[in-house]
């Protein structure tokens, strides 16, 4: 093991991540939008209730149907982002909602399908949504949700994916759009499923997003880490993980590790009385938890609202200087990468 040098996570390596002529959806240029689109009763306001006000899952059958246009900013959270959620039984492309506006801003297009309902409709929904979305703006990423896969087998899972993928891609070739591309992701609010994907999509909306990855590499490096993430506390959502292959069982791990640690230290940490009422947590809040495999599960505070975890082996782990050197570096890199592109963006 080896401490990296501090000159390594200088800011000047990152500028050719911050292009404040493109990308203009992307985290950190005002509020990019994420729109929701779905059938009645396809569970987007659950979604969004769970992710980002921490409701809990069994409480969202009591969530009435939205009757009307749903424009949320996300507050108390890294996510600087706002979300339109469309009821189903609204058209988003009326002109009473000047959908011009509305998606010639958005960062990404959601499409919630229901699993276990009635798939046909849906699907002729969100391949005309997806059309014209496309049509008004370009850069649009495009993401579905299969939701509510909790109560199936993994035979039907796949089967209903397969139709889905193969309904949309029928009609986008039929309107000879069959470039766009298009993410699924099978989700549930009854397990880490549905924070994983929203994890996925935002990244792509984070232009930081490779100086990240490099940051997380090079601190797994120095520190002999096997796998790194960079969470937004309040959400649980990793805005950056290390090039490493994912493992479920470790994300669902640190999504645990954050909700003990922001209980305990609400509970127990040291009151800051600028913060607002909701965080339960400080700059100063860390764990450790020593797992049966002979690996440990770190996390750190880097600032108010983003935090790393890690996991490496128990041997590596007792140089606690050489990790706190690294991470000290590591914490300025973040710090730099980001200030970067506000610079940036109050340059233009």
């Amino acid at each position: 093991m080896s401490a990296m040098q501090p000159d390594q996570y200088n800011s000047e390596h990152y500028n050719n991540y911050e292009d404040p002529g493109s990308d203009e959806e992307a985290v950190g240029d005002g509020r990019p939008t994420i729109v929701i689109m779905g059938q009645k009763r396809s569970g987007k306001t659950s979604i969004r209730k769970v992710v980002f006000q921490k409701m809990s899952p069994n409480e969202t059958v009591f969530c009435e149907s939205t009757p009307r246009v749903m424009n949320e900013p996300i507050t108390g959270s890294f996510i600087n982002l706002q979300t339109i959620e469309f009821p189903g039984q609204l058209d988003a492309f009326d002109t009473a909602f000047n959908p011009k506006e509305v998606f010639s801003t958005c960062g990404a297009l959601l499409f919630v399908i229901d699993a276990q309902a009635d798939l046909p409709e849906a699907l002729r929904k969100m391949s005309a949504a997806m059309i014209r979305a496309y049509n008004i703006n370009k850069n649009i990423k495009f993401e579905v949700f299969v939701h509510k896969v909790d109560g199936l087998s993994e035979e039907t899972r796949m089967a209903t994916y397969r139709r889905i993928f193969q309904k949309v891609q029928d009609d986008l070739a039929d309107h000879t759009l069959d470039n766009i591309y298009i993410t699924y992701h099978m989700t549930s609010i009854y397990d880490h499923s549905i924070f994983e994907a929203f994890s996925k999509v935002i990244q792509k909306l984070v232009r930081q997003l490779p100086a990240l990855i490099k940051l997380l590499d090079m601190f797994n490096t120095a520190c002999s880490v096997e796998k790194s993430y960079l969470f937004d506390v309040s959400s649980k959502i990793y805005v950056a993980t290390d090039s490493n292959p994912p493992d479920l069982s470790t994300y669902e791990l640190c999504c645990d590790m954050i909700d003990i640690t922001t209980d305990l230290t609400g509970i127990y940490g040291k009151i800051d009385t600028n913060a607002p009422p909701q965080d339960g947590y400080n700059l100063e809040s860390q764990s450790v938890v020593r797992l049966k495999v002979n690996q440990v599960l770190f996390m750190k505070q880097v600032d108010k609202y983003l935090a790393l975890i890690g996991v490496m082996k128990k041997e590596p782990f007792e140089k606690k200087g050489l990790i706190d050197y690294n991470f000290q570096i590591f914490k300025n890199g973040v710090t730099a990468v980001f200030e970067i592109g506000r610079l940036a963006i109050t340059r233009h």
